[in-house]
């Protein structure tokens, strides 16, 4: 191995030691969404006119405006994000993936970027749905889509929180596309717990919408290889929700 190799080695891996020190000095915030007062009762889904989908569920089904975990208090389909967000962020790669199955929206609740691509895909055979998104100038569409057939695609050109994505054929599906410019956001799981990873070191203001509830804001802390825990509490909205 001559010289030159050896120097060009000495700064491949100088470069890989600058990466692996910069990543590692990333920070994350973390934490849960949790309901202040009983959970409102969801009102049941008629889906009697659509027998093929109604199969798919051994229960009738319950709107999803509020879903709360076991413990009663955990909300889950929180999207939460950095409002004042560092610059510098990598472009938007890979797609973000939308379903109609049992005639329903999975997921409920989305985060994507603008211009990142969503892909649409209809997995209930036979099914003839639509996906009509109602948002800003930008962010509206509408599609049909028969079951199982070809994916369809399409972006979102603006940033605006809980799109409203609605099948005209099936008025009870109902999903929300929150789009941000940026990759710090997350949507809590069924305990109502959330992860912004790959923070660098700063003060944010971090912003958590929910359809029914609202949004919350908080303001946090991130140090250089760490995590700023932080608690979301909403108010519980009426006894009975559900569009």
């Amino acid at each position: 191995m001559n010289l030159r190799n050896l120097r060009q080695l000495a700064i491949a891996g100088g470069v890989a030691l600058c990466t692996l020190g910069i990543a590692s000095a990333q920070g994350s915030v973390s934490g849960t969404c949790v309901l202040d007062g009983p959970a409102p009762k969801m009102r049941k889904i008629k889906m009697a006119q659509e027998q093929s989908c109604e199969k798919h569920h051994k229960e009738p089904l319950r709107q999803e405006d509020v879903v709360i975990g076991a413990d009663g208090k955990s909300l889950a389909n929180v999207f939460v994000y950095v409002k004042n967000a560092p610059a510098g962020a990598a472009a938007a790669t890979g797609e973000v993936t939308i379903d109609q199955i049992g005639c329903q929206y999975k997921p409920h609740v989305f985060g994507i970027r603008v211009g990142q691509t969503l892909k649409i895909l209809n997995s209930d055979n036979g099914v003839l749905h639509n996906i009509h998104a109602f948002g800003e100038p930008g962010n509206t569409f509408n599609m049909g889509q028969p079951g199982n057939g070809q994916p369809l695609t399409q972006k979102f050109q603006k940033a605006q929180l809980g799109v409203p994505l609605k099948c005209d054929v099936h008025g009870w599906m109902r999903s929300y596309a929150c789009v941000v410019e940026h990759p710090y956001f997350a949507v809590t799981d069924d305990k109502g717990a959330f992860k912004i990873d790959n923070l660098p070191p700063g003060e944010y203001e971090l912003e958590a919408w929910q359809e029914v509830c609202g949004t919350q804001s908080a303001k946090v802390k991130v140090e250089a290889a760490g995590g700023a825990p932080v608690t979301f509490t909403f108010k519980a909205p009426a006894k009975e929700a559900g569009k």
